[in-house]
């Protein structure tokens, strides 16, 4: 869109889209999965609607994985100021119904932090989505394998995957996640290894394409419920 697109669109409407995400570790995927995964599922979600969405913040809080080259983070206070800033803009320019899709389970403090930006802006509306956590998304994932975590099959979409990057096929132990949180990132790597929390690293691709449909429908009704 260009801006006088936006300028009509909010004519008739204010709703809008932001996914937030991250450039981290994803054991043999992108380290952009997370930021590829919420913008995605936000433009497949928003596109029959005609609602915009705006293009994905790549960076967020992700300090535990600094042991693993090409990963970046933000300090909790950097990003919660970044998402502000882009809060205010949005409004700014008449938006009032804010659905904020994210794909970082590190970014989950900002939940919380939106609620003070609702009360300096009462005349909006935000809500925020862990996309990959939502009820029937989860519950997808549950069916399709119980054993899923970060960087593992749940993550493997023909999107986030590298060209000439075999996966590993055997299911790998899951990790104590409670222990893991309070190790070094150096402790992490040791840990993890290749960096997936535990559990195959692929599944069919059908089974992968049901997963999204769900994702995405939940979504779009999350757009609609405003």
């Amino acid at each position: 869109m260009n801006w006088q697109q936006v300028e009509e669109f909010l004519q008739h409407d204010n709703r809008c889209v932001l996914p937030i995400g991250s450039t981290e570790q994803h054991a043999y995927l992108s380290l952009s999965t997370d930021s590829l995964l919420a913008e995605r599922v936000s433009l497949d979600a928003a596109e029959p609607l005609g609602i915009p969405v705006f293009p994905v913040m790549n960076y967020g809080i992700t300090p535990a994985f600094m042991a693993f080259p090409g990963t970046v983070t933000l300090k909790q206070e950097t990003f919660f100021h970044v998402l502000w800033d882009i809060l205010d803009s949005v409004f700014h320019h008449g938006f009032r119904r804010i659905l904020i899709v994210n794909g970082h389970g590190g970014n989950a403090p900002a939940a919380e932090f939106i609620k003070e930006w609702e009360v300096e802006n009462p005349d909006a509306q935000v809500k925020f989505c862990n996309w990959w956590i939502a009820p029937r998304t989860w519950a997808k994932v549950k069916e399709i394998d119980p054993v899923a975590s970060h960087a593992s099959w749940m993550e493997n979409f023909p999107w986030t995957r590298l060209k000439n990057v075999i996966q590993p096929q055997h299911q790998k132990q899951m990790v104590n996640v409670e222990q893991l949180r309070k190790l070094s990132p150096q402790e992490v790597r040791k840990v993890l290894v290749d960096g997936n929390y535990g559990g195959y690293f692929e599944k069919d691709d059908q089974q992968m394409l049901e997963l999204w449909n769900v994702a995405v429908e939940e979504i779009r009704e999350m757009i609609n419920g405003f």
